[in-house]
């Protein structure tokens, strides 16, 4: 067939939502089928089309259903559409949700948010991360890695703020405890005014603190298996797929208490700290620290998901569903 793949992010940009319809292409390609990805929908003759985000991509949803009534829509709901856009009702994307003929959800705490008559449309679909390396963290220092772009929904410097206050008062928390050297390392590109001059001020404040920029995949895989946690401080998230990578990778994550992370690392992770709150993530991390079996507990549980970020299995579900679209 041939598929068309719509997503809000322009070509060449490494946010989640092109990441995404990129690895999708490649995956439907490898079933055979003609895929394009593009920006928007101006008329391509596609068969089916693949829109990433119901309220950004509604726009070219609602010309693709009037164009050809026929032809199925998969919509792909963000973060922003389960936990932001859908709840406040916004119009837009609950008509994308209307129009679609299936829904794609990237865990299952998020189809659980959707609206009653919108729940049979909807499948799971866990993003997979195709990867040999293994968790093996630098022994020089303790390193707490945060990976994403740096825009106020991510909170990236919740860490630094933790490691601050841990660095204050770890003796209080533990008496005697002695801290390894720490070292928190950000990757990711500023999307918003003001967190480039904020990240290097955090730069010029902290010495155990580094701003690395956007840095190539292959880079940032090889920073999240070298790091001892991974930290995600989101206030909302879809299903972090650098949560998969640390899945894949076995990385221990400490992240923040949201559906996005519950649905994949399931609702008793122990290494969930409230949204916004520093101190617990302080805790978190020296519990990291001075309890290893904690650590590798946490280690254990990730890796121990992995299967769900397989390749194969992403491809089968995509397969499965467009099955189940054109049996229908």
């Amino acid at each position: 067939m041939n598929i068309g793949i719509i997503t809000p992010a322009p070509p060449g940009s490494r946010q989640g939502n092109r990441v995404t319809a990129l690895r999708w292409a490649r995956l439907l390609r490898e079933l055979g089928h003609r895929v394009q990805v593009a920006q928007h929908y101006h008329g391509q003759p596609w068969q089916v089309l693949v829109a990433l985000h119901a309220r950004k991509s509604h726009r070219g949803i609602k010309r693709f259903r009037r164009q050809r009534p026929q032809a199925p829509i998969v919509v792909a709901l963000t973060g922003t559409d389960i936990y932001g856009d859908l709840p406040r009702g916004n119009p837009q994307a609950r008509e994308s949700l209307q129009l679609a003929h299936a829904l794609v959800v990237l865990q299952p705490h998020a189809r659980e948010q959707l609206p009653r008559s919108s729940r049979a449309k909807a499948q799971v679909i866990y993003q997979s991360v195709q990867t040999r390396l293994q968790w093996q963290p630098v022994r020089r220092v303790f390193r707490i890695c945060v990976l994403g772009h740096l825009r106020r929904v991510k909170d990236p410097f919740r860490a630094v703020r933790a490691v601050a206050w841990l660095q204050r008062h770890a003796g209080e928390l533990q008496p005697g405890c002695t801290l390894p050297r720490l070292e928190v390392v950000l990757a990711g590109r500023a999307l918003q005014a003001g967190f480039a001059q904020r990240a290097e001020q955090l730069q010029r404040r902290y010495s155990w603190f580094r701003w690395l920029g956007e840095l190539p995949h292959h880079r940032a895989m090889r920073l999240l298996a070298g790091s001892g946690v991974l930290v995600l401080s989101s206030q909302l998230e879809g299903g972090a797929n650098v949560v998969c990578e640390a899945m894949a990778v076995g990385t221990p994550v400490l992240s923040s208490n949201i559906g996005g992370t519950r649905g994949l690392l399931g609702q008793k992770y122990p290494g969930l700290f409230p949204v916004g709150d520093h101190r617990a993530l302080a805790r978190l991390l020296l519990r990291c620290i001075a309890q290893p079996a904690f650590l590798h507990r946490l280690h254990r549980w990730c890796h121990g998901r992995r299967g769900l970020v397989d390749p194969e299995r992403e491809r089968r579900s995509w397969a499965q569903l467009l099955e189940r679209l054109f049996r229908s």
